[in-house]
């Protein structure tokens, strides 16, 4: 069904699929409906799988995820995009798909949203394979949405579905979360890392930043910004730079900066850095995640730091913290040729890694 599907980026080592048995659940499924007058709409398609292969009804997509929606539209050949905001859904829908995704507080963002776009009778389909799917899921489907069933489990995978018979709510994201050391609290949308609190491989980092005058830094990866905004602090004159692959991480930066800075930063939406002008950063800062939704794995760090080389000048510095069993200074060593330890304690590792001419 899905053999022409590839993931992004496209790994030809990797045995990873671009679908799984959830979608094989959901389109069987619908296979027994007409379709073709409805308002459908997809939720965190991973890439493409949904989107693709559904030819029924006016279709429209939402992913918070680059990755997602760059995927679909290379598997669509170019067909179909997405949406990439909550707040850009219009009118009614009559059938929502979601591939349930695994942060909880984004899916109850997404269920507030939905709320205000939904009407007796409109129907979730939610797929998950048995091994992600969270207990909490079905409080909050019947919380937003109405009460919950379920498919028999095939392959591996389960049906969820739902009926709205609630009110339209308000979503309680974005958050509001004081920091220790910040005048103003940090605005936290729903699908950020740790959107409660201050994480402690964060804490540590801004506790080591790199001292100097730096023309142009990147917070790569930044969720809500706060290492630039700290960087920014540091050196007032630098042109700050945030990138992320969640739209909502972006968002959060943006909302962030503004509390604080009267310019704007330049806000990167992509894969890493991939794709950007070589040569044009003096410092880099990082703290890379270990997990894209359910996968695990080194890949995400690794590309982030071939992304950062490429477009740090002669001379300029990445800075990256890392739990300190993963290694990050062995792996700044084999992409920079050199790399040195800044700082650790019990749990975390932070790594410096200078780019150098090539000879």
């Amino acid at each position: 069904m899905f053999t022409t599907l590839k993931r992004y980026p496209d790994n030809p080592k990797s045995n990873l699929q671009a679908s799984d048995s959830a979608d094989e659940l959901i389109l069987s499924y619908l296979a027994a409906f007409d379709l073709s007058e409805k308002r459908i709409l997809i939720v965190n398609d991973a890439f493409g799988a949904l989107s693709c292969a559904l030819n029924q009804g006016e279709r429209t997509t939402y992913t918070d995820s680059y990755i997602a929606h760059r995927a679909l539209v290379l598997n669509s050949k170019g067909e179909r995009t997405s949406l990439n905001n909550l707040d850009q859904l219009s009118g009614i829908y009559d059938l929502v798909l979601i591939k349930l995704p695994k942060n909880l507080s984004f899916l109850e963002d997404i269920l507030c949203h939905l709320s205000q776009h939904l009407q007796a009778g409109s129907k979730l389909v939610c797929g998950a394979m048995l091994k992600h799917l969270s207990p909490a899921v079905f409080p909050l489907l019947q919380k937003y949405i109405g009460e919950t069933s379920t498919s028999l489990a095939e392959k591996k995978a389960r049906l969820v579905f739902a009926e709205f018979q609630c009110e339209p709510v308000e979503s309680p994201y974005p958050l509001e979360v004081e920091i220790e050391g910040f005048a103003h609290p940090f605005t936290n949308h729903s699908n950020l890392f740790s959107r409660e609190k201050l994480d402690a491989g964060t804490k540590f980092l801004l506790a080591h930043l790199p001292e100097g005058s730096f023309s142009r830094i990147l917070d790569l990866g930044c969720g809500n910004g706060i290492l630039g905004i700290a960087a920014k602090k540091r050196s007032p004159e630098a042109q700050i730079v945030f990138s992320d692959e969640s739209q909502l991480a972006l968002l959060s930066a943006q909302a962030n900066y503004a509390k604080f800075f009267s310019d704007s930063p330049e806000l990167v939406w992509t894969n890493g850095f991939e794709d950007q002008p070589r040569e044009t950063l003096d410092l880099v800062l990082c703290n890379p995640p270990f997990h894209q939704e359910t996968t695990i794995g080194d890949f995400i760090a690794w590309q982030m730091f071939v992304d950062a080389r490429r477009s740090l000048k002669i001379g300029g510095t990445l800075r990256v913290i890392g739990n300190s069993h993963l290694g990050y200074h062995l792996k700044l060593k084999r992409i920079f040729g050199k790399s040195k330890i800044v700082a650790s304690n019990e749990r975390f590792m932070i790594v410096d890694a200078v780019k150098i001419a090539l000879k």
